[in-house]
């Protein structure tokens, strides 16, 4: 039999010849055109992940202030101050509760947008605070607003990018969020605690203005059966000059799929559960790792290791080394892959954990025996026992361990579990799911925060480090076993993996 025509080279069997293939240097400019419009969205978007680590660590230069305050109304116990500390975290599961139904009523766009509101109140209310009601408000009101950020974002980033720029664009979330609490420990250091409740309301601002002028998820415009919009949000994402036919016809087919409501015989389905559970116990077990804890409690830790260098400035080193961190892993992501990062985060801070444990329970002491009552004297009103001076390098450990520690989580469980939740739901199910990851994120996180230091008076500052390195055992087995790898893929080829098998990925 003869060979078809499609098949040969040659001129004379040009099937198409109406449209000439793109020069190399014609495709560079409409990548670079596409990526282009593609980081000012997600720039966009990640504006209220800022305004998330700008409020997660308010408190850190604020406690100590108000609990000198002369104000009667203003002058924080500490069981106040405890409660003025972990209250964000409450707000913040709140947060993510309610994109369950915002996800997917409002869209990603409109619910990151919709988050501006509790969070400009919020931080009125502690601009203008004249008593501890409004404090605690307008803690919980940011703090819902970032657990709000924190599930739809992710998901609105996910979704514009494509696959080759995905992991690095997933990772931003987390760079903001860094970056936006190492602006507030700087703007600490200059203005007062009013002001820096002021100074939050800025990039909030931004972020509602930028985000009026971009595209919509085209994935969500599709669900909601408005196709011309999302082929022009698709369009514009990608540039007037790419062939985006074949995208949308395959994200048109996904979402034709998908397109009638999740009844509870198909959540039953393995390849709609499987996912879920996975970006559930990813959120679950990021957070046993002690992240939370140890940052809330970062200076105050340091006050209990008798450290050679000031607490504050151990603070200060260790935000830094965070933020680098999460830059070298949002250049890496694509190229290493997930689960190899996801690897090496585990293990630096099982590293770090069991070192500090080890430190704390062996090292040189810088309070009495059962001193550990001192981390809650430190952290929630000061130190009322003189420290013991550090004399040797030995009292480097806690900061070079702390170090480890950041980086390992900066580069791998921190940015890579949120990417990988926005990536693997089912899109059906992405918009509750991701709110109920975020739900139980931040639960565990207060109960965490709360129970640190209850942990630390009743066993020792080295109790809880020694289960945090445990955990991360427990992570290392998780990656290997129930973590799959997606780097370079569509998300429509990341589904069909959950749905047909580990084979979808080979194609």
């Amino acid at each position: 039999m003869q060979e078809p025509l499609l098949g040969a080279e040659g001129r004379d069997y040009d099937t198409f010849p109406e449209k000439p293939p793109p020069s190399p240097g014609e495709r560079t400019r409409v990548g670079v055109l596409q990526n282009k419009r593609v980081f000012l969205a997600t720039f966009a978007a990640v504006l209220g992940n800022f305004s998330f680590g700008y409020a997660l660590v308010y408190t850190s230069p604020v406690i100590p202030a108000l609990e000198q305050s002369l104000d009667p109304n203003l002058n924080l116990t500490k069981t106040q101050a405890s409660w003025f500390g972990s209250v964000f975290t409450l707000g913040a599961a709140a947060g993510g509760l309610s994109a369950m139904v915002l996800n997917d009523l409002l869209g990603r766009k409109l619910s990151i947008m919709f988050s501006a509101v509790p969070s400009a109140a919020g931080y009125a209310l502690m601009a203008g605070a004249h008593g501890l009601w409004m404090l605690l408000l307008g803690r919980m009101l940011t703090g819902f607003a970032g657990g709000l950020t924190a599930a739809c974002i992710p998901v609105y980033v996910s979704e514009i990018a494509p696959p080759s720029v995905r992991g690095a664009l997933g990772a931003t979330p987390q760079l903001m969020a860094v970056f936006g609490s190492l602006s507030l420990y700087a703007l600490g250091l200059l203005l007062p605690w009013r002001w820096l409740a002021v100074a939050g309301e800025g990039p909030v601002l931004v972020m509602v203005l930028l985000l009026s002028c971009m595209p919509n998820s085209p994935r969500f415009l599709l669900s909601k059966g408005r196709d011309t919009e999302a082929l022009q949000a698709l369009a514009w994402l990608r540039g007037a000059d790419a062939d985006t036919r074949w995208e949308f016809e395959q994200i048109q087919d996904t979402v034709q799929r998908q397109s009638s409501p999740l009844s509870w015989a198909e959540a039953r389905d393995p390849h709609m559960y499987r996912p879920i559970v996975i970006a559930l116990l990813m959120r679950f077990l990021q957070q046993l790792t002690g992240i939370t804890p140890i940052l809330v409690y970062l200076q105050s830790i340091f006050d209990s290791t008798a450290v050679l260098l000031p607490p504050k400035d151990d603070a200060a080193i260790v935000g830094a080394v965070r933020l680098l961190s999460v830059l070298i892993a949002a250049l890496t992501m694509d190229l290493a892959g997930r689960k190899v990062l996801l690897f090496i985060s585990a293990a630096g801070m099982f590293a770090a954990n069991l070192t500090l444990g080890l430190y704390v329970h062996f090292g040189p002491k810088s309070l009495a025996p059962n001193s550990t009552v001192g981390l809650e004297r430190a952290a929630l009103a000061g130190t009322e026992q003189p420290l013991a001076t550090p004399t040797s390098y030995l009292t480097l450990v806690p900061l070079l361990a702390t170090m480890l520690f950041i980086m390992g989580y900066a580069m791998g469980w921190g940015p890579i579990t949120w990417l990988l939740m926005s990536e693997i739901l089912p899109l059906r199910a992405r918009g509750v799911a991701s709110g109920l990851c975020v739900l139980v994120s931040w639960l565990t996180a207060f109960a965490l925060t709360k129970s640190f230091l209850l942990v630390t008076n009743a066993f020792g500052l080295q109790a809880p480090f020694f289960f945090f390195a445990a955990v991360c055992l427990v992570n290392l087995a998780f990656t290997g076993c129930c973590v799959p790898e997606t780097k370079g893929r569509s998300l429509e080829q990341i589904e069909s993996f959950f749905r047909t098998g580990r084979r979808s990925f080979l194609r």
